[in-house]
């Protein structure tokens, strides 16, 4: 794979800084589970875990509301 030119790591650099990393802690056996889930769905962990969190945000908003 060719070495990427200065424009690329720039542009890569500008799109990684509107993010955060987290560091999340889980059992070896969770991680497992947490893995064969989200790729039966066809997604990354990492998506799965979003998508997770923002269902749970909006589930928490509607009962906050009740």
């Amino acid at each position: 794979m060719p070495e990427k030119t200065a424009a690329q790591k720039k542009a890569q650099k500008a799109y990684m800084q509107k993010f955060a990393r987290v560091e999340l802690r889980m059992t070896l056996q969770n991680r497992e589970s947490v893995q064969a889930h989200a790729a039966a769905r066809g997604e990354s962990v990492n998506a799965f875990i979003n998508r997770a969190i923002r269902n749970q945000i909006e589930r928490d908003n509607e009962s906050d509301g009740e």
